[in-house]
């Protein structure tokens, strides 16, 4: 399936969904966060990105902890939703931006989040490679995996393969999801492009 063709259909049902996606997925999604930020630790000083933010859950636990965060989203439905979450925060910036595409210059964030994305993109990799591009070298990235779109093999190899080294990594858990909190490894030799500022 071409690339183009996997991202049309993901965002065209988050827009279809977005206004019901709180109540049905909530639960979930809180359980992830929890998860991982059981083994972050948040600054005062953070720059956080939220890639794929969604309807921007993650605004609730992070906001008053950290100095910023930029959430994007292709869903335009889901940005929406996001939006009334951000508006009562003076430190939340939302953009329509694709994650394999991100908007931002490079080494930006102190943490970063790929949170319910990974299933959604035709290169996962390439995702993960991108968002660690626009992390600072010492930069914590959280990622999850839907179990019925990766194996614990597939998932834990995902990891493997980019830029990133996994600090904690919960396979076992009653979760739909796997979930990883990673480091970024030393800098890859890469072809950087340049970043908008």
């Amino acid at each position: 399936m071409p690339a183009w063709i996997k991202k049309h259909s993901a965002m065209r049902h988050y827009d279809q969904s977005a206004e019901v996606y709180d109540p049905q997925y909530r639960e979930e999604q809180t359980a992830k966060i929890q998860a991982a930020l059981a083994h972050l630790s948040l600054s005062k000083n953070d720059e956080v990105l939220d890639a794929g933010c969604g309807t921007g859950i993650l605004f609730g636990y992070l906001a008053d902890e950290v100095r910023s965060i930029a959430g994007a989203d292709t869903s335009r439905g889901l940005l929406k939703e996001a939006k009334r979450k951000a508006k009562i925060y003076s430190n939340i910036g939302l953009v329509l931006a694709d994650a394999d595409s991100l908007p931002f210059r490079n080494q930006m964030f102190d943490k970063a989040f790929a949170i319910t994305l990974l299933q959604n993109m035709p290169n996962p990799s390439r995702t993960l490679n991108e968002i660690s591009l626009v992390s600072k070298p010492k930069a914590t990235i959280t990622v999850t995996g839907l179990r019925k779109s990766f194996t614990k093999q597939e998932f834990s190899r995902l990891l493997k393969q980019t830029n990133l080294k996994v600090e904690t990594l919960q396979l076992d858990t009653p979760m739909r999801e796997y979930v990883a909190v990673c480091s970024k490894k030393t800098p890859l030799t890469l072809n950087l492009r340049p970043k908008s500022t």
